[in-house]
């Protein structure tokens, strides 16, 4: 296992961590309303929804935290959870924000070669 795909690994894994922070805690705060272009009435109305989406996301970065963990033996946890992650974003991507594609997809792609390679 490179170096370089675990460090890919552990970037998309806290990247998923910011997430949850973002959707549960700070949906309709100014943090949260910038980084998702929420309006305030909105951002409150959708609150329970996001934090829902945010424990889904910590899911995710669970899943790569355990397949870090196990070292050399978390090959395969690694790679279905980067495959949960990039299908996550091309998802978003298509019915949400195409941004979402750059932001979670790629890195999980990126993540999943390196892994492959």
């Amino acid at each position: 296992m490179s170096t370089a795909a675990n460090v890919v690994v552990l970037l998309v894994a806290i990247l998923h961590v910011y997430i949850l922070v973002l959707e549960m805690f700070l949906w309709n705060k100014p943090r949260g309303l910038k980084a998702f272009g929420l309006t305030p009435e909105f951002a409150a109305q959708t609150k329970v929804l996001a934090a829902n989406q945010g424990l889904y996301n910590g899911f995710l970065a669970a899943g790569l935290f355990w397949g870090l963990y196990l070292g050399g033996s978390g090959h395969t946890v690694k790679v279905f959870f980067l495959l949960c992650v990039l299908v996550a974003g091309a998802y978003g991507a298509a019915t949400v924000n195409r941004r979402i594609l750059f932001i979670q997809a790629v890195p999980a792609g990126i993540g999943l070669a390196l892994l492959l390679l």
